[in-house]
């Protein structure tokens, strides 16, 4: 934990063929620590229902030529049953996201009209209608027999004209969805038969790209990788928003929406909030200041540290006035933190709001957001200032280990304790999205308790780990035990399932 010192201041090859090359995603967080989910579990020994893991989620990194393979292995079994070409085949899992015992089952029922619904084959009143001609659709042209062309739904276009489309759509990206030309003819054109009426190579790998991207997108048991330029797959037995980490750019993220990890959290109300908060963010730009006044001497002071835990020494000419022991979120007295209940992380409502006016029921909700957001925030920016704090750590066993003052080993436990702090204050602070738009209630007042427990076991072990040659390895051990237990407890009890 932080401690604030008075401080006075002034307001392609094919094995990585990357569907995602043309793409830009910026998601890094520059107060990561890397891979803090890893390589703890020997100082953290969970036993009982301790050792129930609400995170655990089996998943396997393909490459794309796995990837691709699994593809083609789920498309050529489901050709072979429904009588049909392989691209067709392809189509018709893209509609119904792979999910092969749905088609089939549907197949059984009524097989014409499964291929109706995946847009593959007109209705056959739409199919009636369609008369023949020599002439073009689109650019009126007479045209020899030979040079048109049609898909299943018989509206015949030229060639040229057919190239054209062909070309605009895929160079726009477009891949599964390149469709008929004909006005309401939502039929979607089967990838052989664009791929001869693309004029190059590079446009051909283009839309090979954009096809996989689309195959695997709609897969509901695939996800690619969204770490910039990585062309690796992430596959599941069920698909849920659960925590999966490429093995070959480390990029970690949220299985079922791609973005940032945010347990508990579910995928909905994180874009939600994440909206809000860009749209009232000129509203919240007060809280991004790193300064507040110290409540008992009023003295500028700054966070150096991760924990809440603030320590303001109060000095005239050299000589110590007082010691302030406060929270920095609410500015109270520190004693009045319990264990028991962290009463600062809970937004307290006004029963009485819906009988006032529009005027104060606006500064209510104004008020209720930033209270939420300037929680958010902090937890942010300890994760930034513990990650110094877990540098300051690796160069302490650094120069331990020079001084033969024992092994990396020996001292590894103190690195382990800085990412399981991190582990814990990223788990906290995706809390406070969640019981924002949480409904009053039971459940909501228990979010609250085992939100409350969790983050005065992190503010302890904060202390402990910024403290901590002033704790031997067994108190700190055990500290790290009863966070990462609060912090399962609440993921068993609260997590998206």
């Amino acid at each position: 934990m932080s401690v604030d010192m008075n401080s006075q201041g002034s307001d392609s090859n094919e094995e990585d063929y990357d569907p995602n090359c043309e793409e830009e995603e910026e998601d890094e967080d520059p107060g990561d620590i890397e891979d803090y989910y890893d390589g703890v579990a020997n100082d953290v020994e969970q036993q009982g229902a301790d050792a129930f893991d609400p995170e655990e989620y089996q998943f396997t990194c393909l490459t794309y030529k796995e990837s691709e393979s699994t593809l083609n292995e789920h498309m050529a079994s489901l050709a072979a049953t429904l009588k049909v070409s392989h691209a067709v085949a392809k189509l018709v899992l893209v509609s119904f996201h792979w999910q092969i015992s749905e088609i089939l089952e549907r197949h059984k029922s009524n097989a014409a009209q499964l291929l109706v619904e995946a847009r593959v084959q007109p209705t056959s009143s739409k199919h009636a209608m369609v008369h023949s001609s020599h002439h073009c659709a689109v650019c009126m042209q007479f045209v020899r027999k030979e040079n048109l062309l049609s898909l299943a739904c018989q509206h015949q276009f030229c060639r040229s004209c057919w190239e054209q489309h062909c070309t605009v759509l895929v160079k726009d990206g477009v891949g599964v969805g390149v469709s008929c030309m004909a006005q309401d003819c939502l039929l979607r054109t089967p990838e052989d038969f664009v791929f001869p009426l693309l004029p190059s190579e590079e446009l051909k790998d283009k839309y090979r790209r954009y096809l996989f991207r689309d195959y695997v997108e709609s897969h509901y048991q695939l996800q690619l990788c969204p770490g910039a330029d990585c062309p690796m797959v992430i596959q599941v037995q069920e698909p849920k928003a659960r925590r999966v980490q490429c093995n070959r750019c480390n990029e970690v993220f949220c299985f079922k929406c791609r973005q940032m990890y945010h347990a508990p959290t579910d995928c909905a109300t994180i874009r939600k909030w994440l909206t809000k908060c860009a749209d009232d963010s000129e509203t919240a730009n007060y809280i991004s200041a790193h300064t507040k006044d110290c409540p008992k001497c009023n003295i500028c002071i700054e966070k150096n540290g991760g924990c809440n835990h603030m320590v303001s020494n109060s000095l005239n000419t050299g000589f110590l006035l007082f010691s302030a022991d406060f929270c920095w979120m609410c500015l109270g007295d520190w004693k009045t933190h319990g264990s028991e209940y962290y009463e600062c992380s809970r937004y307290k409502e006004n029963p009485d709001i819906v009988n006032q006016s529009q005027q104060a029921q606006a500064r209510e909700a104004l008020k209720k957001y930033l209270f939420y957001f300037e929680r958010w925030e902090n937890h942010n920016k300890s994760l930034q200032l513990e990650a110094q704090t877990y540098q300051r750590i690796q160069e302490k066993i650094q120069e331990r280990v020079m001084n033969n003052l024992g092994t990396w080993i020996d001292w590894q436990y103190l690195q382990n304790a800085a990412k399981l702090l991190a582990k814990c204050r990223y788990t906290l602070q995706y809390t406070y999205p969640y019981a924002y738009y949480m409904e009053s209630g039971p459940r909501k007042k228990l979010f609250e308790y085992q939100q409350a427990q969790l983050e005065a076991e992190i503010e302890n072990l904060s202390w402990k780990v910024e403290r901590a040659d002033s704790y031997d390895r067994g108190d700190l051990e055990n500290q790290m035990h009863i966070a990462e237990q609060r912090r399962r407890t609440l993921l068993k009890d609260f997590h998206d399932t």
